[in-house]
């Protein structure tokens, strides 16, 4: 894993202490430069996050069905055809590394975990016409940078939101809102607020919106 200087602080809460610890660390690829400047968060810090170790389990099912529901576990349309576990690790790991630069603080050294559980942009055929829902999940666990040893409880974040589509996907294509920016930029968001606030974290409510992911 390559390095960089950055310390990340989550919000008060976890019963940890320590002080130190070495800097930020990729999972595997540097991330790309950011397409916003983020806020910085500024918290009662209690853990510093080191490195962020992102994995998309090969048992997760990939779809290629163009419909408005495809099935699966994983939806990914915007890459070349290939190895969809990679691309999708590739841009939650760009995600994670963008929101936790975001976020300062001081305490105890920890891994931040990021496992995949379900990632569903949208099909052709569902950006082309109605649009959907760009459904999101993946749990996050804070570990010990030295053992592994799991400083806290998995916790399951869904971070579902609207896509585009029709006229409005192609004015935000037109902007440079790709998919894939608007889907890493989504994400950084929501691992800052889990890091800064994770008790006032709610997913979007999409309704009906949700059966076209």
């Amino acid at each position: 894993m390559k390095r960089f200087g950055v310390i990340a602080a989550v919000a008060a809460g976890l019963a940890l202490s320590g002080c130190g610890g070495a800097p930020m660390e990729t999972a595997t690829r540097n991330a790309p430069a950011d397409f916003a400047t983020p806020q910085v968060a500024r918290t009662a810090a209690s853990v510093k996050v080191t490195s962020v170790k992102v994995s998309v389990p090969r048992t997760l099912e990939v779809s290629e069905a163009n419909r408005f529901y495809p099935g699966g576990d994983i939806v990914w349309r915007e890459d070349p055809p290939g190895d969809r576990h990679a691309q999708v690790q590739a841009i939650v790991e760009a995600a994670m590394l963008k929101g936790v630069r975001a976020v300062e603080g001081e305490g105890r050294p920890v891994v931040l975990d990021i496992e995949v559980t379900r990632f569903h942009a949208l099909t052709e055929k569902t950006r082309n016409t109605v649009g959907g829902v760009h459904a999101l999940q993946f749990i996050m666990q804070y570990r010990d940078p030295e053992t592994g040893v799991a400083l806290s409880a998995p916790r399951v974040v869904k971070a579902d939101f609207k896509g585009f589509g029709g006229k409005a996907a192609k004015a935000a294509e037109r902007a440079g809102q790709t998919q894939k920016v608007r889907i890493t930029d989504h994400l950084a968001g929501v691992i800052r607020q889990q890091l800064t606030d994770p008790a006032h974290y709610q997913a979007e409510r999409l309704g009906l919106m949700s059966a076209f992911d």
